[in-house]
């Protein structure tokens, strides 16, 4: 069997933030999460995902999203329309700067828990209940929560607990296992592979190359391999058992 790259056109794990801006990227291949809310839309694998997470935390309709894929253009519109309304530190703590924001590479999703009314900004989406058991799933779909307390020094952006990011298997468990943010993960990769063995006993490994060593590496003749930007000037691999 011959290997077999399954590598999207930039990849899940592409840093964005106010250090490094989305530069140039073409708008994703795009899907809705939830049928109900058609114009709220993700990349598309990314939606799938959320949504059978979401299905098996028995959360139908008791989970919504909020906010998806945001074009530049509606970014600078929801920054200018918070800056006008809740000033600048209010909206430097809870808005990303144009061209910094997640929501423009369409792999993050704002989810709210169902209620009469919903905060736009800072959605309702408790620890416990039903978004407790959606939030325990989440990894083993490829979401981690982006914006945790603990992490605001390193992150530029306030707890947000609403704000869920796609960044796929194995990344997220072990993210999730280490309680590293994105930022973390991608300098860890930087200093040492690593290795998380999934559920049905297959083990994949993840490694990181600046991106002119990527021509100089040996792609496995067997198995399946996946490649993401970061964003930071490197490559993510990740390798299934096999192909190492």
């Amino acid at each position: 069997m011959k290997s077999r790259s399954i590598a999207p056109a930039l990849g899940a794990l592409i840093l964005v933030n106010r250090s490094h801006p989305l530069q140039g990227v073409p708008c994703p291949e795009l899907a809705a999460p939830d049928p109900a809310h058609p114009h709220l839309l993700m990349e598309r694998r990314a939606a799938l995902l959320l949504a059978a997470c979401i299905r098996d935390a028995g959360a139908r309709g008791r989970i919504v999203p909020v906010s998806g894929w945001r074009s530049h253009k509606e970014q600078q519109e929801i920054w200018d329309d918070t800056m006008a309304k809740e000033g600048e530190a209010f909206t430097r703590q809870y808005v990303a700067f144009p061209g910094c924001s997640e929501h423009e590479s369409g792999l993050a999703i704002d989810l709210a828990q169902t209620a009469p009314e919903i905060d736009f900004i800072r959605p309702e989406f408790p620890y416990d209940g039903v978004c407790g058991d959606f939030r325990r799933l989440a990894p083993r779909y490829g979401f981690v929560e982006r914006y945790r307390a603990d992490k605001q020094a390193i992150t530029g952006i306030a707890a947000e607990p609403w704000h869920f990011r796609y960044v796929g298997i194995p990344h997220a468990l072990l993210m999730e296992n280490r309680r590293l943010c994105l930022e973390e993960y991608i300098d860890l990769l930087r200093q040492q592979e690593l290795a998380c063995t999934l559920e049905n006993g297959s083990c994949i490994r993840v490694r990181r190359l600046d991106v002119p060593d990527l021509q100089n590496w040996n792609r496995p003749s067997t198995g399946t391999y996946q490649l993401s930007l970061d964003n930071t000037g490197g490559v993510i691999v990740t390798q299934w058992e096999g192909t190492l």
